[in-house]
């Protein structure tokens, strides 16, 4: 299939289904993205005209049909650090930065960096994600009076409630509307979505960050940027591979990474915030029936005409009603399975986990909560694998000849152990090195190697290394000064 075919079977081949399909996946992202707008303490038109732009952007420009992107998740967790230190227009100019960067990634191909994030690390991401949500709910539930709570209560209620009987509108929209109508009919001392700063009451239009141009400006953007753009990608790889599962096909994860930073730079010209791959809306999407570039673009578009023609209402909503959808989407997050995991996974598996998760919930940095937990991912792997290795050594009959019998991987992690294994004052005069079953990954392994046969040549032992493969032999006859090798 051409790319000009697939491209137009991608916008066109489904157009019932995808633009209902994003139709109703809109209410999903209405009280997710406002709720995370608060979250990141922006005003919810900042996270409105960014969901907005980032659908219409990335539906041009991604790499993975049928997926909800928006101003939501752990990107606004990252944002809101910024803002509380140095206000909303270093956030515009850290999500211009942030989009650069991501650019940068797709065009280095960055992206397959995600294979080495490994499960245990993904694990501890989602779950330090979901207490950092819960977290982030306490300040609306101190110090309020007790109508607070329970209306908190009622929308949790309804929440889990209405799915078992009506699944046609999600349950969370419906939260909104049953909690929205009873603070009118019955007035109470609650805090409203106006009460959380401006909404959206037009198109959204050009702008620049008013901050200086300065190396100092760059120095205090630069950090937030970086994290914003490690954890926008690191999600957004994460639930196009979560789409691909479920639709049982591929997508080009590279122009992913290029559309989602195209859409994040379009973001900050227009005054919004940041914005990655939305999991719980993008599942929402594929169930009903959304495949297509259409059904992002049409989440995207509809959300803005909802919320410019409703602009009046969703001032009334209630905050409790978006903190009881902001726990269900934490209690949701949360891998609760990972728990009962600990008695039965591996020390290590069980170690990384915790240690992703306790990184993230001390920095409220999820970037380095997954650096820590691929460090020592890695760190774990080189140990067992090290810890594999063996040498063995047999004595001719005549005690004049000693053969060494290399198994397993030399690199530098178990190089000091291969190294240890032989004998530098042997009385053995005739030495075999037999590298039939092991392999030389590193210049570690390489220089151990050669040090070690001119050390038994200075105690006067003939040396012969036999067994080599193709790439070991490659490696020793270009950085080492052995002669002889095949």
């Amino acid at each position: 299939m051409s790319a000009l075919t697939r491209y137009r079977q991608e916008w066109f081949g489904n157009i019932s289904r995808d633009t209902l399909a994003g139709m109703v996946g809109t209410f999903a992202l209405i009280p997710e993205v406002i709720a995370f707008s608060f979250v990141a303490g922006v005003d919810p038109a900042v996270g409105l005209y960014a969901s907005f732009v980032i659908s219409v952007v990335i539906a041009l420009t991604g790499g993975r049909p049928g997926m909800i992107s928006g101003a939501a998740g752990s990107v606004a967790l990252v944002a809101a650090a910024l803002v509380r230190a140095h206000g909303v227009q270093y956030l515009l100019a850290a999500t211009l930065l942030c989009g650069l960067l991501q650019v940068v990634f797709g065009i280095l191909r960055l992206h397959v960096l995600m294979r080495y994030v490994s499960r245990p690390v993904r694990t501890g991401f989602v779950n330090a994600l979901a207490i950092l949500i819960f977290s982030a709910q306490m300040p609306h539930m101190l110090h309020v009076t007790w109508h607070t709570y329970a209306m908190i209560a009622l929308g949790l209620a309804i929440i889990y409630s209405v799915p078992r009987f009506f699944s046609t509108i999600p349950s969370p929209l419906i939260c909104i509307v049953v909690l929205t109508v009873v603070s009118i009919l019955y007035p109470m001392p609650l805090h409203t979505v106006a009460d959380l700063g401006h909404l959206p009451d037009s198109l959204p239009h050009l702008v620049w960050p008013d901050v200086p141009f300065s190396p100092a400006t760059l120095g205090i953007i630069a950090p937030y940027a970086l994290a914003m753009a490690s954890v926008g990608v690191l999600e957004s790889m994460m639930t196009a591979r979560v789409v691909d599962d479920l639709t049982e096909t591929h997508s080009s994860k590279q122009r992913e990474c290029v559309g989602l930073g195209v859409a994040n730079i379009a973001v900050g010209l227009f005054g919004g915030i940041a914005g990655c791959g939305m999991i719980g809306q993008t599942v929402g999407n594929l169930r009903y029936g959304g495949r297509g570039r259409l059904s992002t673009f049409m989440a995207g578009t509809f959300l803005l005409l909802l919320m410019v023609a409703l602009r009046p209402w969703v001032a009334q909503v209630p905050v409790a009603a978006l903190v009881a959808i902001m726990i269900m989407v934490s209690a949701s997050t949360f891998s609760w399975s990972s728990l009962r995991d600990l008695a039965h996974h591996p020390r290590t598996t069980s170690v990384i986990m915790l240690a992703t998760v306790a990184v993230v919930v001390g920095t409220h940095d999820l970037a380095a909560g997954v650096a820590v937990g691929v460090l020592l991912n890695g760190l774990f792997f080189a140990f067992q694998v090290s810890s594999m290795l063996t040498v063995t050594c047999t004595l001719s009959a005549d005690g004049t000849a000693r053969n060494y019998i290399v198994n397993g991987q030399v690199f530098f992690a178990s190089s000091d152990s291969f190294a240890d294994a032989f004998d530098l004052h042997d009385t053995a005069r005739h030495i075999t090195i037999d590298l039939t079953h092991a392999h030389l990954w590193d210049m570690t392994a390489a220089g151990m190697l050669e040090e070690l046969v001119e050390k038994m040549k200075i105690q006067g032992m003939q040396v012969q290394i036999i067994g080599l493969n193709s790439a070991t032999s490659t490696l020793l006859s270009r950085h080492t000064r052995l002669q002889g090798l095949p």
